[in-house]
């Protein structure tokens, strides 16, 4: 009886001692810490922070591509989805269009793992580079010497030796190789810069020696956009969301409005901390800057990859016969028209018109019924992006309203 009743007041004392507060109704915080700090990017390309699992019994094959933002439209398609209560229905989506000029590939890096993470090698460049890559290692391009790389290109015309050297050491120590390749920006004039975007592509698959000859094979080459992605596949795409500018709690975190008979406004938080400790914690939602963060989108859908000067370029399907171009009439409102390869992607994208976006392939497999599908498209939308578009194509707009007075 003793020890029980001994048990009883511990069980009271106990509980005034650790007995926490509670709340009334249950409040989840409003925006996610997994994002902070939320600060203006550094860059304006999307750094890939992380490649997918390299697997040497596949063929050797390049893992990132870019690519430049164009615009948006809507398509109708047939759903192959069992289960679903869309199911061979016919259903609207909504597409985005990434204009990609092939890349050039201008050197490759080897890295050596070490307990710190990777660090590189050696680094071997191709004899000759473009104007457009040679701006990326100039701040001012007009009044330099446009001397960049002439040193090193003399590695290539006098005795390779240097370079077959560089090589070796990549073969015999090297874990991870990567190509370094830019855009070829001047292909695309409405873009209306001149300095090519420079980015390190892993490559996977295949023994280390298969990697550097792959990528030594490809020096000062053109690489397409389907001899990395295909149709029907699912890729991230990293970039660097739109800018906002600075914006308040409301906006920014999505906190609610105090009432309406708030003095000294409303789109506040309330209480900002208690009184101790005396100072404001970093999970209080803050007024700053809002967009223009890194951010990766994952499991995007690639539903077309058009190829330049290629049949089924346009926007002629199956169930649309109509002889019509890819391009909305009047083209992409901020961007102008597709003249290059292109991939379709469901939903949007990240980024203003013209941004580059590091297209990147998926890191894990995936088997999922979504991600298997096989798209066929049966109605691509070319109307005029600006304003309520009627017509498909200018022939049919010429017909409805016949001759216009001159």
């Amino acid at each position: 009886t003793t020890f029980f009743s001994f048990l009883c007041s511990w069980r009271r004392f106990a509980t005034q001692i650790y007995k926490m507060s509670h709340r009334k109704f249950e409040h989840p915080r409003h925006g996610s810490l997994g994002f902070l700090p939320k600060k203006r990017s550094k860059r304006a390309r999307g750094k890939v922070k992380s490649f997918p699992v390299d697997e040497p019994s596949k063929p050797c094959h390049l893992t990132a591509f870019m690519g430049f933002k164009a615009g948006m439209t809507h398509i109708l398609r047939d759903m192959d989805r069992p289960g679903s209560k869309v199911h061979k229905k016919e259903v609207c989506e909504c597409v985005s269009f990434i204009e990609t000029p092939p890349m050039v590939v201008v050197g490759l890096v080897g890295y050596v793992r070490t307990p710190f993470g990777l660090r590189s090698l050696k680094t071997v460049w191709a004899a000759h580079l473009s104007d457009e890559v040679k701006r990326r290692f100039y701040k001012n391009w007009f009044k330099s010497k446009k001397k960049a790389f002439s040193k090193y290109a003399l590695k290539h015309s006098e005795s390779k030796g240097e370079i077959e050297k560089d090589l070796t050491s990549i073969r015999k120590y090297c874990c991870v190789v990567r190509a370094i390749c830019h855009t070829q920006v001047r292909k695309c004039k409405n873009l209306k810069q001149k300095k090519a975007h420079l980015m390190e592509i892993q490559v996977n698959g295949g023994s280390i020696d298969q990697k550097v000859d792959f990528s030594y094979g490809l020096f000062e080459k053109e690489v397409p956009v389907d001899a990395v992605f295909s149709k029907d596949e699912m890729i991230d795409i990293i970039g660097v969301t739109r800018g906002r500018g600075t914006e308040g709690v409301v906006t920014r975190w999505g906190v609610s409005r105090l009432p309406r008979k708030t003095h000294r406004g409303l789109r506040k938080v309330a209480c900002i901390g208690a009184w101790h400790p005396a100072r404001v914690s970093y999970t209080v939602a803050r007024v700053g800057q809002h967009g223009y963060h890194h951010r990766t989108e994952v499991n995007k859908k690639i539903y077309k990859l058009g190829k330049a000067g290629q049949e089924g370029y346009g926007a002629t399907t199956e169930t649309d016969p109509t002889e019509k171009d890819i391009n909305p009439m009047g083209g992409f409102g901020h961007y102008g028209l597709l003249k290059h390869d292109y991939l379709m992607i469901k939903g949007c994208v990240i980024g203003a018109k013209k941004r580059v976006l590091t297209l990147r392939r998926s890191l894990i497999p995936q088997t999922k019924k979504m991600a298997t599908e096989e798209i066929k498209l049966k109605f691509i939308d070319t109307s005029s992006k600006m304003g309520h578009g009627r017509f498909q194509t200018s022939e049919e707009k010429l017909k409805f309203y016949g001759r216009v007075k001159a």
